[in-house]
């Protein structure tokens, strides 16, 4: 795949055509599958790095196959949303990066998107068996919406409803396609490798995974209008249960967050999804916080 480094010009000044968001996450990396390849200190992190980056710049260029107007985003949504390889990154894409920032994983969406696409994403927490499944970070065990149950592929695919805007792609293994599937009809998949475990899969060679993400993105972007935003009617009922308890004792501190339902369990109700999704990303903030 080519490499499109910058020229210093602003990469969206040109688009006429639909705003796509690409959010990527490391966990469902093709050939990802252990805790010490997606974090800063661990042996074969760099390379899951390039991994990583090369996904974004194969969905980078789906979606231009099939809308080379597009304007195209891409926000890094895993860890400290400092993993993607600026200098890697296709130049036609804009990349956001950093926390924290306004909405998370999604950093970059607004009413103005016309679709999102997730690379690289997992299964929730307690579900599976699926590669590195987690909702959010370790701090939180389950985010239960008027009693459903939502991962990171539940949340932000409802935030992003809440906007109007549908998701139309999600790439990462076996259990994660199925998740998604469950939620968004007509949504389009690609399953990089099949879990074998939390920490075990059979992947798919990263330059196929790279391939079959390519040409579903082009699909997906082009047929997004078949694909409806998964939106949910406030208000909500919210109930987040909590790895620590010290971190219920610091999530009670938020103005309509209470005990409920045991020692490690924190309920609130939200308006609409956009304030139920904010609260959160707060309180996985709040379980970073360690005892002094």
């Amino acid at each position: 795949m080519d490499n499109h480094g910058s020229t210093g010009e602003d990469p969206t000044s040109e688009a006429k055509g639909p705003r796509i968001l690409i959010s990527v996450d490391m966990e469902g990396v093709s050939g990802i599958v252990h805790p010490r390849e997606t974090h800063p200190d661990g042996y074969d992190y760099g390379r899951a790095r390039a991994l990583m980056t090369a996904e974004a710049n194969a969905a980078v260029a789906g979606v231009l196959d099939a809308e080379p107007g597009a304007e195209v985003w891409v926000a890094d949504a895993h860890g400290s949303y400092r993993n993607l390889l600026p200098e890697e990154i296709d130049r036609r894409a804009r990349l956001v990066r950093g926390k924290p920032r306004p909405l998370g994983m999604l950093g970059g969406i607004d009413e103005r998107t016309d679709a999102v696409l997730f690379v690289g994403y997992h299964v929730r927490a307690g579900a599976g068996p699926g590669v590195l499944a987690h909702t959010m970070s370790d701090a939180l065990l389950d985010v239960r919406v008027d009693g459903r149950s939502l991962g990171e592929i539940g949340l932000n695919a409802a935030m992003a409803g809440h906007l109007g805007v549908p998701v139309v792609l999600l790439s990462g293994d076996d259990a994660a396609c199925a998740e998604v599937r469950e939620l968004v009809p007509g949504v389009r998949t690609v399953a990089v490798k099949e879990a074998l475990g939390q920490f075990a899969a059979a992947g798919l060679h990263p330059e196929e995974a790279r391939e079959r993400l390519r040409r579903t993105a082009a699909e997906a972007v082009a047929g997004r209008e078949e694909v409806r935003p998964f939106a949910l009617s406030g208000p909500h009922t919210v109930e987040v249960d909590l790895a620590a308890a010290h971190t219920v004792d610091l999530a009670v501190l938020i103005p309509g967050v209470t005990r409920a339902g045991g020692a490690r369990t924190v309920t609130f109700t939200a308006a609409d999804f956009g304030e139920a999704y904010r609260v959160v990303l707060l309180l996985v903030q709040l379980g970073s916080i360690r005892p002094a």
